[in-house]
């Protein structure tokens, strides 16, 4: 017979026959795509898989209890679900919790605006399951929900939370959110750089930057663990603060979107609990929660030109004088607010600066955000572009395509190419919040064809991926080709 009990709140333990182990640990072992090119697999350290499950300790996450138990339901496995003194059953709900009692919680809580209908399934979904992954894109009101449930387990519990942003922006845009939705702030304590990271206070709000090397012992006091942009956690450093948290049996991840793969999604699972759809970008513009978007692909026409790589593809695009001309020309044309995005500061993200402040006109604001420019510079350019209506912002996309957030913004253009879904839909998030006088949201996306006949270089090929993202997420676009001829 096999038994599944909770290990902690962070792993599940299964008690089986060996042959159970070794099925178990097949199912839950997943090839990692493009795992032959990483230095790890190419040394013979590492066989470029990801395995879940262990063998020899019986030891999986615990958010994976579900797809545990359909194995074994579905193989006509016998098993018993053992519950453990400290740490309760694996499949434990919280009975109390209905959608007519969170719906009345939330509005004895006097939020200056009314709780919509998504946002109310959200935290009743979240706390009825003690734990969740919410996929909820950008500009649902995700401060919301998390206020809504950290309010909860304080109020009715006493239980102290964690909450782990990326940036040090999101630190404060949660601090302020939370306060312009009727908390004082005497309850929050915010972590970042210099901040002494040991507090009584009941809500922590920090940067995963800040306290990923902190020891067990940090964590022991939180019962709630809330991780904002929750896509992230597939990274090795942030796993490992989730895994830290023994005694955090409530916990809820929040991501705009996850990457498609489906070892990354587990992984998620298993730290935050099951994925729940909170609600979808293109049903956001129908309610006109979010501004109507128009994509225009820009396919730029430079006629063949041969590639060995992928790299020397980027090095030949990146540096094209026309094609960097035409980025800070359209920038420079198009009115409102314009974020630029790019991938590499000293190759391309400072000759378009240099070549935007040649051909900018005088008066009009421009901002150059990167890696190296500190959080408070970065802060400094939000809050101005809050406020201006013509300002271009060159970023790139590790400091601005995630949670940033600029109401007053207009206008993208992906300068560099990328095929990842995850990068391309949490920066088109930067330009759909709602905003004055913005009847349309507008992504300039430039692609390059180099190719001839049916050998398509590398960018075009990612082009081909957006191009999927669009149609799935039902973005309305066309693509525009323009003649680029070769220097």
């Amino acid at each position: 017979m096999t038994v599944i009990k909770k290990k902690n709140e962070v792993y599940l333990k299964v008690t089986a026959e060996p042959h159970v182990h070794k099925e178990l640990s097949e199912y839950f072992q997943f090839e990692v795509p493009g795992a032959k090119y990483m230095p790890q697999y190419q040394k013979w350290k590492w066989d470029g898989k990801i395995r879940l499950y262990s063998p020899a300790t019986g030891e999986i996450y615990a958010g994976l209890f579900d797809y545990v138990t359909d194995f074994l339901e579905t193989r006509g496995y016998e098993f018993d679900i053992e519950e453990n003194d400290n740490y309760g059953r694996p499949d434990e709900t919280e009975p109390i919790v209905s959608p007519e009692a969170i719906a009345g919680y939330v509005r004895s809580l006097n939020i200056p605006f009314k709780a919509r209908d998504y946002q109310l399934r959200a935290i009743y979904q979240a706390l009825r399951h003690n734990r969740k992954l919410l996929l909820s894109p950008t500009g649902s009101g995700k401060s919301l929900i998390i206020y809504a449930i950290v309010r909860w387990h304080l109020d009715g519990w006493n239980r102290n939370t964690l909450i782990i942003v990326p940036t040090v922006s999101l630190v404060e845009q949660m601090a302020k959110d939370f306060k312009e939705y009727g908390w004082g702030g005497k309850q929050v304590y915010k972590i970042k750089a210099g901040v002494e990271k040991y507090t009584d206070h009941p809500i922590v709000i920090s940067t995963w930057q800040s306290i990923y090397k902190e020891p067990r012992k940090f964590f022991k006091r939180f019962d709630v663990i809330i991780g904002d942009e929750a896509h992230l956690y597939k990274a090795k450093s942030l796993t490992g603060i989730l895994t830290k948290c023994h005694d955090a049996k409530y916990r809820v991840g929040l991501t705009g979107t996850l990457d498609g793969m489906e070892t990354h999604q587990l992984v998620l699972e298993g730290l935050f609990g099951k994925v729940d759809q909170v609600t979808k970008t293109i049903d956001l513009m129908k309610k006109g929660h979010l501004t109507p978007l128009k994509v225009c692909v820009l396919l730029l026409k430079h006629g063949y030109v041969p590639f060995d790589d992928y790299f020397q593809e980027i090095d030949y695009l990146i540096s094209h004088p026309k094609r960097n001309n035409l980025i800070c020309n359209l920038a420079c044309d198009l009115s409102g607010n314009t974020l630029i995005l790019f991938n590499y500061v000293e190759k391309h993200g400072e000759p378009l600066w240099e070549l935007l402040n040649s051909k900018v006109r005088e008066g009009r604001k421009i901002f150059f955000i990167h890696g190296g420019i500190d959080a408070v510079a970065r802060e400094e350019a939000r809050t101005i572009c809050e406020k201006e209506k013509d300002a271009i912002i060159l970023a790139s996309y590790g400091t601005f395509s995630t949670g940033i957030n600029i109401r007053n913004l207009h206008n993208v253009i992906f300068a560099s190419p990328s095929k990842s879904r995850v990068r391309n839909l949490q920066s088109i998030g930067r330009v759909l919040r709602k905003g004055d006088n913005k009847a349309q949201a507008v992504l300039f996306d430039i692609a390059d064809n180099c190719s001839r006949g049916s050998r398509h270089n590398y960018t075009l090929r990612h082009l081909t991926e957006r191009i999927k993202i669009y149609e799935e997420e039902s973005f309305d676009y066309e693509i525009k080709e323009v003649k680029l001829k070769n220097d």
